[in-house]
């Protein structure tokens, strides 16, 4: 008879009893170096919790980074949570590692670790590198597996082109707990993963957006943060699943043609009790000088990107997504408050660099280091920076001194294309040059740009009720507003209600309003958005140069009264253009003449005052001949119907 944890070999029984905490290691010396080097870019391979076989005997490997640690404990729903009867082993070598094997440990067993300080603090902790989590307020760590298999080689195969910088690039921004909910009125109703995806997929997918970009999914304490508030680095959160369950809504994206990019948060963490703050009674992951370690605008705390192992935790994160779940880009948040040592901060609560600026030296060499790893390792993914400073080329190669993105949100565009289209059209004219302004630096980076979630929280009320006069006007001010949006120079974004013209703030505690679909003025705004998407997808004009200005060119920027502007766009191709006219007015103009460098047949696309989005029909029919003539500079000039509040979509007319 065989005793507890011995196990058979050829020769028969070997009666060796395993100890309650064996000596084991899934480190090699090479791995410690580039752990210490801040360069270890799969640590989740090594570190949390790992099942497998020890001498024929099943059960589970741990190991943390607990450096100032007295003493180490597993301790479990195996173990009845005692805090002593299975003592993890420091390594020999100075790295702070804590490790070991414990038989029995099974998937699915909860667990934390007990850490006494060498101070001799006690501390309960979860696991920084744990694949699972208990749902909220629930704070325990669970042993899970990763293994699934893909069925999105077709995706994984092409995706070089669907991703890349000179492709459509339009982005659906969702909240994966506020989408729909299966009861609208009750907060703690959430649909799984794969209820999430059976509706979100073909939504995303009828309404033309190329990608599907999801606030974090990461796990965290407190809904309210939104998930910008993390304390599992490593876990889709549980709310709606497992990581498989995860992975499948990955699939499904994929499958039906569709990227996912993620939000992610390197930049900070909270102070929950179980998470990475002071982690083993000293500062591990944050700075210990608080005039660096600690946001005050998020009461939280600031990864210490001067401290390699750190940078490693951090950089193999990033890897852990893309590697593990097939995600086709990362959104990097609160990138402004990573490389500013004052930002948020008054005159005295921060201190200079080394040569005396403001900049984070420390994260921006780490941001580097991060972008030169994912494109290294994954060159079919982009990495997307929240910034809004004007920072020297964030979306440049770090070759030339950049930060390595391959986007980064135009900030600037946002807040002054929104402040102008809240202004009355009849005070518009005496601000055009702010709207106009965006393309004097459109190009100095590789823009995308947004409509998030920031624009339609914290009272600054939805996009509709941002624009002026009756709700007719509403209406069509923000279909123009799309339209520019999708005409002007860059990838999109887009949060999730605005394209149909939600008229509540978004509210993490409930569903969007969907029932306002019933009425044509929103039903007109989402079919709009679903029309601009499509032709932006389908038109190279809009997309092959959308970084460079040579795909752009004003045709009329300075008919401020009648607040009139017209642009082309240029594909690569000689005589890829198109023409887009804006009237920011409610006046429509008829027999308005546009100057153009290239005359012939002309045809309207689109048309955002087409009665089929509830506009009043002031559209352009048939061709249009751009004649012999000279005007506003230009050889040829088209007469056309300029729709009031409207933005008119024209291309040539090819033989």
């Amino acid at each position: 008879m065989q005793t507890p944890n011995s196990h058979v070999t050829m020769t028969g029984v070997i009666n060796r009893p395993l100890q309650s905490v064996e000596p084991f290691s899934l480190f090699s010396s090479g791995d410690i170096a580039l752990f210490q080097a801040g360069s270890h870019y799969r640590l989740y391979e090594k570190f949390g919790a790992h099942t497998l076989e020890y001498e024929g005997v099943p059960g589970t490997y741990f190991a943390v980074w607990a450096p100032d640690a007295a003493f180490v404990a597993v301790m479990g729903d195996f173990n009845q949570w005692d805090h002593y009867s299975h003592t993890l082993l420091p390594r020999w070598d100075s790295s702070g590692i804590w490790e070991g094997f414990i038989p029995g440990v099974e998937a699915g067993c909860l667990y934390k670790y007990f850490i006494r300080s060498n101070s001799g603090e006690e501390l309960f902790r979860g696991d920084p590198f744990a694949t699972r989590w208990e749902v909220r307020p629930k704070t325990a760590s669970q042993v899970h597996p990763l293994d699934h298999t893909w069925h999105d080689k077709k995706w994984m195969q092409g995706r070089k082109k669907q991703n890349s910088l000179n492709s459509p690039f339009s982005v659906y921004e969702v909240h994966l707990g506020s989408w729909r909910r299966p009861d609208p009125n009750n907060e703690e109703s959430v649909y799984t993963y794969g209820e999430i995806a059976a509706m979100l997929v073909p939504y995303v997918k009828e309404m033309g957006f190329t990608h599907v970009e999801l606030m974090p999914v990461m796990e965290h304490p407190f809904d309210g943060s939104w998930g910008y508030q993390l304390t599992g680095y490593y876990a889709a959160t549980s709310r709606y699943g497992t990581p498989q369950d995860f992975m499948l809504m990955v699939e499904a994206f994929h499958q039906a043609g569709i990227g996912v990019i993620l939000d992610w948060v390197p930049s900070h963490f909270p102070h929950d009790a179980h998470g990475l703050y002071r982690f083993d009674g000293s500062h591990v992951y944050e700075y210990a000088d608080m005039r660096k370690g600690y946001h005050p605008d998020w009461n939280s705390y600031i990864f210490n990107y001067g401290r390699n192992e750190v940078r490693s935790f951090l950089l193999s994160n990033a890897i852990y997504w893309l590697d593990k779940f097939h995600i086709d880009g990362l959104r990097v948040d609160a990138v402004a408050s990573m490389i500013h040592l004052d930002y948020s901060r008054e005159r005295g609560a921060w201190e200079p660099n080394e040569l005396g600026g403001n900049e984070n030296l420390e994260a921006i060499s780490f941001l580097k280091k991060l972008n030169e790893t994912v494109y290294a390792l994954f060159p079919d993914v982009q990495t997307i920076a929240e910034d809004s400073t004007n920072h020297y080329g964030v979306s440049r190669p770090t070759f030339v001194g950049g930060l390595g993105f391959g986007m980064k949100w135009m900030m600037g565009w946002m807040n002054d294309t929104l402040d102008y289209f809240k202004k009355d059209p009849v005070h518009r004219k005496w601000y055009q040059n702010d709207l106009t302004f965006s393309l004097v630096y459109a190009f100095g980076e590789n823009y995308m740009l947004p409509l998030s979630h920031d624009e339609v929280v914290h009272g600054k009320s939805p996009l509709l009720y941002k624009m002026p006069g009756d709700d007719w006007q509403k209406c069509a001010n923000l279909r123009l507003l799309y339209g520019y949006m999708y005409t002007h120079p860059g990838t999109k974004l887009l949060f999730m209600g605005d394209e149909f013209g939600q008229t509540s703030e978004w509210n993490y505690k409930r569903e969007l309003d969907w029932q306002l679909l019933k009425y044509p003025t929103h039903k007109g705004i989402q079919d709009f958005v679903k029309d601009v998407n499509r032709l932006y997808r389908e038109s190279t004009a809009l997309y092959e140069l959308q970084f460079e200005e040579s795909g752009f060119e004003w045709m009329i920027v300075n008919d401020y009264d009648n607040c009139v502007l017209a642009y082309l766009r240029k594909g690569k191709t000689a005589g890829d253009v198109m023409l887009v006219v804006l009237n920011m007015t409610p006046v429509p103009r008829e027999q308005y003449p546009v100057g153009l460098p290239l005359g012939g047949l002309w045809e309207e696309i689109l048309n955002s005052d087409d009665p089929a989005y509830y506009g009043s029909g002031v559209v352009n029919t048939g061709q249009l001949k751009a004649v012999k003539q000279f005007y506003n500079g230009r050889e040829f000039t088209l007469s056309l119907r300029l729709p009031p509040l409207g933005i008119t979509i024209l291309k040539p007319v090819t033989a």
